[in-house]
């Protein structure tokens, strides 16, 4: 039977359950405000943490970490006004919260694995007659580094 060593703290099903309830606060913000200047520090400072606890923390319960989570939620919406025709990408990336075309456009290829003007060009009017419910669950990305590889043009 081991012991934790001196001085370790285990912490109970309470403070589990606190710091969940925390993080999904954190999470639940992000989906809120995604359109707005966030960052881990802003996020950090309004969960009572420090940022790399908060990252660390966000990380292991959700599988990415807070950025990445803003930044797909970014994504989806971007996706969404772009099928609806008349958004440009440009328009999208900053209607979302980007401040950097570039950024936007890494970032949206990495999780669509087409870049945004390609995807506007293909889904502009894909999304015509489908219930807006039905849409964002068969056009919503994958996460991470998950889409397909893009072949050289």
């Amino acid at each position: 039977m081991s012991t934790p060593r001196s001085g370790a703290r285990t912490p109970d099903r309470a403070q589990r359950a606190r710091d969940l309830a925390v993080l999904r606060r954190v999470r639940d913000r992000i989906d809120r405000e995604f359109a707005q200047p966030l960052d881990v520090e802003a996020l950090a400072t309004g969960a009572h943490m420090s940022a790399g606890h908060l990252s660390r923390e966000f990380k292991r319960v959700y599988g990415e970490s807070p950025y990445s989570y803003l930044m797909t939620r970014r994504i989806e919406r971007a996706m969404m006004l772009m099928r609806r025709g008349d958004v440009s990408v440009t328009d999208a990336c900053f209607a979302v919260g980007c401040s950097s075309l570039g950024t936007f456009s890494t970032r949206f290829t990495e999780l669509v694995g087409v870049p945004p003007s390609v995807y506007k060009r293909d889904h502009s009017a894909a999304a015509e007659g489908i219930p807006a419910c039905l849409a964002r669950q068969v056009m919503r990305p994958v996460r991470n580094r998950e889409a397909p590889p893009v072949p050289p043009q």
